[in-house]
């Protein structure tokens, strides 16, 4: 149906009730969304029948691509089953299959899983479960987090309060934890003058000595590991993340790794803690868990955390923390599905000539006017805008060059949702060569009519 009784328009009727996510809705009403139908592997396809690659994976969740068979196959496999079932008193096999293979998959410290419906929850249990560890061990004084500039681990006002981007947090300062950030590493205006590949994490000693000065009162560090997202895909070494885990287990801290957007081989690795060989206290996941098909998120941790919490059914020592979609059995079948087509067939081997293929375009992109860096760690890529190569001075936010791109990019059959200066590409996993080519060709078009 493209309308109701009374001939109003689908999209006037978007606009009377619907409140979008990140969008300032009175532009909404001069540009108003695509009225999407169905999805079609990369492809997104439009009620008249256009169709656009999404290039962003629908906020990064996708992984195998729209309507996949055999995710499709397991959902409804799985429905004829049992849809949904508390998990508290209960369990079913999607989730103890879940968890088994997510212990499997990363570092052998990581043994109880926790789940929950979305990634700020994850993060939020996360933070929570470090705090009440530590008051549980008699070091109640270990009550603050030191998080990264530039981090950015969900919108629930724990995750926020670990937040390093002014935009999501300024608003809600008054009702924050008091926590401690740090600056992190930015490896486009190094301070130090050096390059990612050779540098030995120069950065880290903004973090050593915010360690050192809060000796005994830190209960833990928070960090998107090799990407930061949501400030502009900030890319480092992981060198960082190696004096990271020597210096939290030199003071006793907990670490903990967001790795909700940067997991399950966007970053050419299952995940980057396990590729790098490190021991985070907690792992949070979510988004492409379910490859976009159904929140679900895991927080796991390890045997030490979870032995402070045990004990007798009267002891108040229990995590108190639930939602009523926790291990959801519809959305663990497809997480069980994505895993396996993750890991069979070599498929992560077998994204290595993407991953290159993606680069040489990406490389291509420096000759164009405004583009000051083009950026890669595996399947993720960014180009950086910027009113001036030399001084790296960025484009006045209010100029809205990222959306006018955008905008081009839907002329030209892709969409993209830049994060103010930076155009970037997450594409799904599943993305053949042609299709890249395809998708860089028409963003270098598109950033070429804007910027010319």
């Amino acid at each position: 149906m493209s309308s109701v009784d009374g001939g109003i328009d689908d999209l006037e009727r978007d606009l009377r009730n619907i409140w979008h996510p990140c969008t300032q809705m009175q532009e909404e009403e001069s540009t108003p969304p695509l009225l999407i139908e169905k999805g079609d592997g990369v492809y997104l396809i439009d009620r008249n029948g256009k169709r656009y690659i999404d290039v962003i994976s629908s906020w990064w969740v996708n992984l195998f691509g729209h309507n996949h068979p055999r995710l499709n196959k397991a959902l409804k496999e799985q429905l004829d089953q049992m849809a949904h079932v508390m998990f508290a008193g209960i369990t079913h096999l999607p989730a103890i299959n879940l968890a088994e293979s997510l212990v499997e998959l990363t570092p052998p410290n990581l043994t109880k899983v926790f789940f929950s419906d979305n990634g700020s929850t994850s993060v939020e249990i996360a933070l929570k479960m470090s705090l009440q560890f530590w008051q549980q061990t008699g070091k109640i004084q270990r009550t603050r987090f030191i998080y990264l500039s530039g981090g950015y681990h969900g919108e629930t006002l724990g995750a926020l309060s670990a937040c390093g981007i002014s935009l999501f947090r300024e608003k809600f300062e008054n009702a924050l934890m008091d926590n401690l950030e740090v600056q992190g590493p930015d490896c486009y205006r190094c301070p130090y003058d050096l390059k990612p590949e050779s540098c030995k994490a120069e950065c880290f000693e903004s973090m050593e000595k915010a360690l050192e000065n809060n000796r005994g009162t830190i209960a833990g560090v928070i960090i998107e590991p090799l990407v930061q997202g949501a400030s502009g895909m900030r890319m480092y070494p992981p060198i960082y993340l190696k004096k990271l885990q020597m210096a939290c287990e030199d003071f006793e801290v907990h670490t903990i790794y967001d790795e909700i957007a940067v997991g399950f081989g966007r970053t050419g690795s299952l995940f980057v803690c396990d590729c790098h060989e490190l021991n985070p206290t907690f792992l949070c996941l979510s988004k492409g868990i379910t490859s976009g098909y159904l929140p679900l998120a895991a927080t796991l941790t390890s045997d030490q955390i979870y032995h402070a919490f045990y004990g007798e059914a009267a002891s108040t020592k229990l995590f108190i923390h639930s939602h009523s979609y926790s291990a959801n059995p519809l959305a663990c079948a497809c997480a069980n599905e994505t895993l396996s087509l993750l890991t069979e067939n070599n498929f992560m081997q077998n994204l290595k000539p993407k991953i290159t293929l993606l680069g040489e375009l990406g490389d291509s992109f420096s000759e164009l006017k405004g583009c000051g860096e083009f950026r890669q760690k595996g399947m993720i890529a960014a180009i950086e805008l910027v009113r001036d190569k030399l001084s790296k001075d960025p484009f006045p936010l209010k100029d809205r060059v990222g959306y006018k791109i955008y905008l081009e990019g839907l002329k030209r059959g892709i969409f993209m949702r830049p994060l103010g200066n930076i155009i970037y590409f997450i594409p799904p996993l599943i993305i053949t060569n042609e299709e890249i080519e395809t998708m860089m060709g028409a963003a270098f078009e598109s950033i070429e009519a804007v910027l010319r």
